[in-house]
């Protein structure tokens, strides 16, 4: 009977081996390694420990799973495949990296049902994961009762030596250990193996023991390849230590059962080649030909459908006597599930007029999170370690800490990378939370490649971020974002705010709640701007809208954003004194205006009126498309300079007069 079973383990071991082989060798690209040597302990997983319903990718309560070395993609892909999720067939499996498949080079979360979070750049998918433990640990605090638990589920990871190496990830696992997230359990594949060959080229740690200073509990299985009771053990060890997150060091070897290429660099991202899959074949003993699987492996891996449906029932059964006893709980836990924001929330945006007193809009931003949070109660985050500068306190919500987890300031450290990555974690949690993550606007370099993410895993999370130009003064070049603005702008689904007073601050937060799917930055200044009688939050919405206007058709249009579009105002009222017909249009956001229909953009910016001018402090990387050739912008080309604020944008030209005088020398 031992026999029979272990043969049984086997055969579905080999089976996800071989499809991974098949698949990457009928593309001929992709990285079968991984998928040969970590088949062991996601069998082990998948099979007997990890709680889920194929049949149900969305169910709240499954354990989610993270593939954090996302290059070994086709390791997910066959699971979700043998173990019945409809969104991968075998058909899927052949197509695996072509047009149209959803079974792409890496997992994408908004292709595949079952795949949790898009991952490919290393360390993403492990910082996610923390994200995911967060919102867990969250929503538990803040609804289980004592007899009566609906959010109880674990959040596991198999992540290599790339992820290690990437400093996102310490960031992020530092901050898992000192929060004690005891359901996050990461699975190490420790193979030894990077691209350029042995990992003791570069990467000689103990690994083990850094996470065991950032407060995990580790453990290390020695045999990764044959031993999957020491496997299992190792993930039932992992599930009791509740007060601390777990990585379980799993030595494998990369590319198992291929005589030549197992243990070299050449297994990692490449296709074995026909001959050695035949070597593999003989050597793993599997008689089956591409893509085929036997009939007792599907009938094993399928028992998961029906487990998962008894699963997902009794945790339904849970939520009925919740609702029965916790009311008015469950309603607020069944509309955040639903992605429903209370009625009537966007009331709570307050409204200025130029008699209200001139504030910066981070200090707006401060007013609109609280006035959001009062209503909103799945609205969390906060800075990296910033919180009184980018101003993003939510008051009276508590500091989230381990044994505090229902609370909803997050304290990040001085981690902007880890951070822009746990919250795509928790909004990919699915279940209504709304993150937000804060730093000075310049330090979006230090998260950039999980801001790209929140666009491309279609996330809405809320980055706010501060001091947005040179008129923040002193701290000098360092810190003065003058590309930073257009940069972000490049990035396709991430909507870029520069709001130019209070009115317009309340116009971007609507937005930015309103879209689940896609990511905001709120470039909020330090200095204090006036308000405007004119701006509007309809205006926002529209990405740019006109603000004050002469009668008639213009001679000239100023076009400004955030802090400069007090100088068009202003520029615009003295010449109109001289007879001019200016037109002033604020641009809160270039995507959402380019989104408007034809008429609207004409209505805004009649393709008649050539003389166009803008005014950024930041570069004038992208205006020409905006003013044409026969505009002009006024901006930055260059770094900024430590002075006080005031003094850097008058020395750089962001003045009234130069405005006046720009628009004279188009208009002549």
């Amino acid at each position: 009977m031992v026999v029979a079973t272990q043969s049984l383990d086997q055969l579905c071991i080999n089976s996800i081996r071989f499809l991974a082989i098949d698949a990457v060798e009928k593309a001929k690209s992709g990285h079968p390694g991984l998928p040969m040597g970590a088949a062991p302990m996601a069998y082990v997983l998948w099979n007997r420990l990890m709680r889920f319903n194929p049949k149900n990718p969305q169910w709240f309560n499954r354990d989610r799973f993270v593939l954090s070395a996302g290059h070994g993609c086709m390791l997910q892909y066959a699971l979700l495949y043998l173990t019945g999720y409809d969104s991968v067939s075998l058909e899927d499996i052949k197509s695996f990296r072509q047009w149209g498949s959803r079974t792409p080079g890496h997992p994408e979360n908004f292709e595949t049902p079952g795949v949790e979070v898009t991952t490919g750049p290393l360390g993403q998918g492990i910082a996610n994961a923390v994200g995911l433990a967060m919102a867990e640990a969250h929503l538990a605090a803040k609804f289980n009762k004592p007899d009566c638990q609906i959010v109880d589920h674990y959040t596991y990871v198999i992540l290599g030596d790339g992820c290690n190496m990437e400093g996102v990830s310490g960031e992020a696992c530092s901050l898992a250990g000192h929060l004690g997230l005891g359901k996050l359990i990461a699975l190490y594949d420790d193979n030894h193996i990077s691209i350029d060959g042995s990992t003791d080229i570069a990467f000689t740690e103990d690994v083990g023991k850094r996470f065991e200073a950032y407060g995990w509990h580790v453990q290390h299985v020695e045999d990764g390849n044959t031993d999957l009771a020491g496997i299992q053990r190792a993930i039932e060890a992992a599930k009791a230590v509740q007060d601390r997150p777990s990585l379980i060091k799993v030595t494998t070897t990369i590319g198992y059962g291929s005589p030549n290429k197992a243990n070299t660099a050449g297994v990692h991202g490449a296709a074995l080649g026909e001959d050695e899959i035949t070597l593999t074949r003989e050597n793993l003993g599997w008689t089956h030909p591409p893509f085929e699987i036997p009939e007792e492996v599907l009938n094993h891996f399928r028992k998961a459908v029906d487990q998962g449906a008894s699963a997902q029932a009794e945790w339904e059964e849970t939520l009925a006597t919740y609702r029965t006893q916790y009311a008015a709980e469950a309603a607020e836990f069944e509309r955040m599930l639903r992605g429903d924001r209370p009625e009537h929330w966007a009331d709570a945006l307050p409204t200025y007029t130029s008699a209200d007193k001139a504030l910066a809009t981070r200090k707006h931003s401060e007013i609109c999170l609280n006035a959001l949070a009062s209503v909103i109660p799945e609205l969390v985050g906060g800075s990296a370690d910033l919180t009184h500068s980018n101003l993003t306190e939510i008051k009276g919500g508590g500091d989230f800490q381990k044994g505090s987890y229902q609370n909803r300031n997050l304290r990040f450290g001085v981690r902007e990378h880890g951070m822009g990555a746990i919250c795509n974690g928790i909004a990919l949690h699915n279940s209504g939370l709304i993150p937000y993550c804060a730093t000075f606007l310049v330090f979006a370099d230090y998260m950039r490649a999980a801001m790209r993410l929140s666009a491309l895993s279609e996330v809405g999370v809320i980055y706010v971020m501060t001091h947005d130009s040179i008129g923040l003064g002193e701290d000098g070049p360092t810190h003065q974002p003058v590309e930073t603005v257009a940069s972000l702008r490049v990035i396709p689904n991430l909507l870029v705010f520069r709001p130019c007073d209070g009115t317009e601050a309340s116009g971007a937060y609507k937005v930015a709640i309103e879209n689940r799917q896609r990511p905001s930055v709120m470039a909020m200044s330090r200095q204090g701007l006036p308000n405007f009688d004119e701006t509007s939050i309809e205006g926002v919405s529209k990405g740019a809208y006109v603000l004050t206007d002469s009668e008639g058709t213009p001679d000239l249009i100023l076009i400004g954003t955030g802090s400069e579009v007090q100088l068009c105002v202003s520029a615009a009222e003295a010449l109109r004194s001289e007879g001019k017909k200016v037109r002033v249009v604020s641009m809160p956001c270039w995507d959402l205006f380019s989104e408007q229909d034809a008429a609207y953009r004409e209505s805004v910016l009649p393709a008649a009126v050539k003389k166009r001018l803008s005014v950024e402090a930041g570069t004038t990387f992208g205006w020409q498309e905006i003013v044409g050739d026969a505009g002009d912008s006024i901006g930055i080309n260059r770094f900024g300079a430590s002075a006080p604020g005031g003094t850097c944008l008058k020395e750089f030209g962001f003045t009234v007069e130069n405005v006046i005088a720009r628009a004279k020398a188009l208009l002549s």
